[in-house]
């Protein structure tokens, strides 16, 4: 069933409309018509089926036919921090991301980052488009939010339950060593914290920035394998999500 992002929390029976371009899309790309059913989700984890009751130029009017908790969402909010990675590489890692089940993604400019100046709002509301249709495809009712640090020493690290720093020099601690040694310490919904450096690697100051700024915080390896930034992501979440998530 199709699925829209809606700015209001409603209740079974209650009416309302879209307006605006998912109206349109439903309209106009869509030609859906009165009695055809949706799936809406307002970011609050919930998913509300609705029926349409009228198709207008500009708005669609439905009623709220139930409401139930989304499945796809995560117990626990993982943000990844990405070091600002070249060309459009940032897209996908969001994408893919928002897929498998991040909170919320950071692009931030490490003292190794190629690419300077990624900041504009016009930017930003490219990634969090993506970050919507990712979403939306993939059957989340939450879409997380992207956003940016000048540096790691912008970021309140204190804040999360658990922060891990990926780094291919790490030789005593793996991801997995870590996960089994934390996982049942964790609070349920926990903070969590993954830290990606960009093409250039981590410079070891930021290494130490981070095991400094949160007593949870650990180096570790993900493996005898070097990943490309944009594929350790992804990899180091899923690895995550498959530990904590089940």
């Amino acid at each position: 069933m199709r699925r829209f992002f809606i700015d209001k929390s409603l209740k079974t029976g209650e009416s309302a409309a879209l307006c605006g371009d998912e109206a349109r899309h439903i309209a106009s790309v869509l030609r859906m018509s009165a009695g055809d059913e949706l799936i809406l989700i307002n970011g609050s984890g919930e998913e509300l089926n609705a029926r349409i009751d009228s198709v207008s130029r500009g708005e669609v009017r439905f009623t709220v036919t139930g409401v139930s908790l989304c499945a796809a969402e995560p117990k626990n909010r993982v943000t990844l921090f990405q070091g600002m990675p070249k060309s459009d590489k940032l897209e996908l890692i969001i994408q893919k991301c928002v897929e498998i089940g991040v909170h919320s993604v950071c692009a931030v400019q490490m003292k190794r980052s190629v690419v300077k100046g990624e900041r504009s709002a016009a930017k930003l509301e490219r990634y969090n488009r993506i970050s919507h249709e990712a979403a939306k495809q993939c059957g989340r009712a939450f879409a997380p939010c992207v956003f940016t640090a000048a540096s790691l020493e912008e970021v309140e690290l204190d804040r999360f339950d658990l922060v891990l720093i990926a780094y291919e020099d790490e030789t005593k601690s793996t991801l997995k060593s870590v996960l089994t040694a934390e996982k049942n310490a964790l609070p349920v919904g926990a903070d969590i914290a993954l830290i990606i450096g960009p093409e250039g690697g981590l410079d070891p100051s930021e290494i130490e920035y981070v095991l400094s700024a949160n007593k949870n915080a650990h180096s570790v390896s993900l493996g005898s394998r070097i990943l490309r930034t944009e594929t350790a992501g992804m990899a180091m979440l899923a690895m995550l999500m498959y530990e904590l998530e089940g």
